[in-house]
């Protein structure tokens, strides 16, 4: 059974982005037509706000991104059931070019760029569906955003760490999206790392009002942007409601936040006394 924290209607303190942007309505995801990966998994992410998406690996939550744009099929999966709302129209079912053209665009885990091609030429591939016109606005602000990746001019591969995760955000910046699905940003970065790059994530919310959603096993700093958030156990929602309220659940702190009470044995902690408890 699901668990419910009260919430509020808007994210980020904003009234204004009380009208949810995207509505992830009871689906189903199977891999290979055998694996089913989510079960009736709703969720929605308001307009202008920061929505977080938690849970341990295997969860689903990188599957619940790949289904919303659309990137099931390259990998064997497939939507069996329920919708997938994105400004009242359907998107489930369109494919990933047209899905970003309607305004959403996920920055892969693992950042995903292309080390042999330039810093640039990255750059300019996240701008391959977008209005041409506008190429050189949104340049413009990737390099405001990013002040280090305007001075790096070569090859990607050769960028550190962080700057190849700022750089996969400027790509995704190049779209002028709408909604930024953003998949653990913090992988494999320094303390310092990231602290800076959800700095910016926030910002970029902030100032130019982008919608995100993000999954992120760090808990602590993407509760510490988010305005909303959801936990997923096996393949479905367990525990949804306000950053604030979920940084206050004592479920949360235990499994999440770093903050249970010392046990003797942590055997089957996170499968029988989680489910037992959330499930």
């Amino acid at each position: 059974m699901e668990q419910t924290v009260t919430a509020s209607p808007a994210a980020n303190g904003n009234p204004a982005a009380a009208a949810p942007l995207l509505a992830v309505n009871n689906i189903e995801v199977i891999y290979n037509e055998v694996a089913l990966v989510l079960r009736g998994l709703s969720l929605h992410a308001e307009a202008g706000g920061i929505t977080a998406l938690l849970g341990a690996n295997g969860a689903g939550k990188s599957t619940t991104l790949k289904a919303i744009s659309g990137l099931l099929k390259s990998e064997e999966g497939a939507i069996t059931r329920g919708e997938i709302l994105y400004g009242g129209a359907r998107i489930d079912g369109l494919r990933p070019d047209d899905i970003v053209r309607r305004g959403i665009f996920q920055v892969m885990e693992g950042r995903r760029i292309i080390q042999d091609m330039s810093v640039l030429e990255n750059l300019l591939l996240g701008a391959h569906a977008a209005d041409p016109n506008g190429e050189e606005e949104n340049l413009r602000k990737v390099f405001h955003y990013f002040p280090r990746i305007k001075e790096r001019r070569g090859l990607a591969g050769y960028l550190s760490g962080g700057e190849q995760q700022m750089l996969a955000i400027g790509r995704a910046l190049m779209a002028a999206p709408r909604l930024i699905l953003m998949d653990e940003p913090s992988m494999g970065l320094s303390p310092l790392l990231v602290r800076e790059v959800f700095s910016i994530i926030a910002k970029l919310n902030r100032e130019l009002g982008v919608t995100v959603l993000l999954v992120e096993q760090n808990a602590n700093m993407a509760l510490r942007v988010a305005g909303r958030g959801y936990v997923m156990e096996q393949g479905k929602i367990a525990l949804h409601g306000t950053a604030e309220e979920l940084r206050e659940n004592e479920d949360v702190k235990e499994f999440y936040l770093g903050s249970h009470r010392e046990r003797k044995s942590f055997k089957n902690i996170k499968s029988y006394k989680r489910r037992k408890r959330w499930l």
